[in-house]
């Protein structure tokens, strides 16, 4: 099996690579200089170049506050592009995997989404992430739509990184504490990943590691586990504005995993714990 990857300088499409080359499964990763997804043409030529048995589409315009600002350039590759890249995939009919996020919903109530749930974004980054999600439901046929949420890996910057970057320089923190959802490892993920695009169980999934927290709780484990002593002190979303609004309630159900045979990730305490160990190293 040959799978063609894009993304593959961000913190899942670097993971995603390094798991389907550990298969043995034929990976080509490329990122914005080998495949402009925003470049129908380009993107039309490597795709057909390439010609993968799937393409496994994690590129993405990711700045939630900065596409507040810049919703045209964050339209461009979350929706423009990902109908680039599913438009090919539809006419070579090959299986299309299009990573996706908690922020298609609108965060409220305290129930977990379930994939079919109605989609209702609250922002920017949102609203693209939701308009790629139509591309590749009008292009492909063969598809899996993959929602993650709060994702940490060993490539590129995330909660965990800034949090213990905090720890070094401040003995008091700050943190949310009225949004709950579940942290994703990038290294667990990619494993699941791998594991779909081998079969043909195609639809919408929500993928996380097990167990929900906030990120106040998220902050407090982080410290706990890497034994930083750091005072953390639980806010409002309010009292902490940011110029794209959050969701409150990122709880995803991943029950549709469990009824087609995939195995559910590991749970986001042990995940941390993982990878502290692997960024220390």
């Amino acid at each position: 099996m040959k799978v063609l990857v894009t993304g593959v300088r961000g913190q899942l499409g670097y993971d995603v690579v390094r798991e389907l080359k550990k298969r043995q499964i034929e990976a080509v990763g490329v990122d914005v200089e080998e495949m402009d997804i925003t470049d129908p043409a380009q993107t039309e030529t490597v795709i057909r170049e390439a010609a993968p048995d799937a393409v496994i589409h994690c590129a993405a315009y990711t700045a939630v506050d900065a596409a507040e600002d810049n919703e045209e350039l964050c339209r461009e590759v979350n929706a423009r592009g990902t109908e680039n890249v599913a438009r090919i995939c539809g006419e070579m009919n090959i299986k299309m995997m299009y990573i996706s996020t908690d922020y298609v919903f609108d965060g409220k109530g305290t129930r977990p989404w379930e994939p079919d749930d109605p989609r209702d974004p609250l922002n920017v980054y949102g609203q693209t992430k939701y308009e790629g999600e139509l591309a590749v439901e009008k292009y492909v046929k063969k598809f899996f739509t993959v929602r993650i949420a709060w994702v940490f890996g060993v490539n590129g910057k995330n909660f965990i990184k800034t949090m213990l970057n905090l720890g070094k320089t401040h003995d008091k923190l700050t943190v949310v504490n009225d949004q709950t959802g579940s942290p994703t490892y990038t290294y667990d993920l990619a494993r699941l990943l791998a594991d779909m695009i081998q079969t043909d169980k195609y639809g919408r999934y929500h993928a996380t590691n097990e167990g929900i927290c906030t990120w106040y709780e998220f902050a407090c484990e982080i410290f706990r586990q890497a034994g930083i002593d750091v005072e953390v002190a639980p806010v409002a979303s309010d009292e902490y504005p940011s110029k794209a609004k959050r969701p409150e309630n990122s709880r995803m159900s991943k029950k549709k995993l469990k009824e087609n045979g995939f195995e559910l990730l590991p749970s986001w305490q042990d995940a941390l714990k993982r990878y502290l160990k692997e960024i220390e190293a």
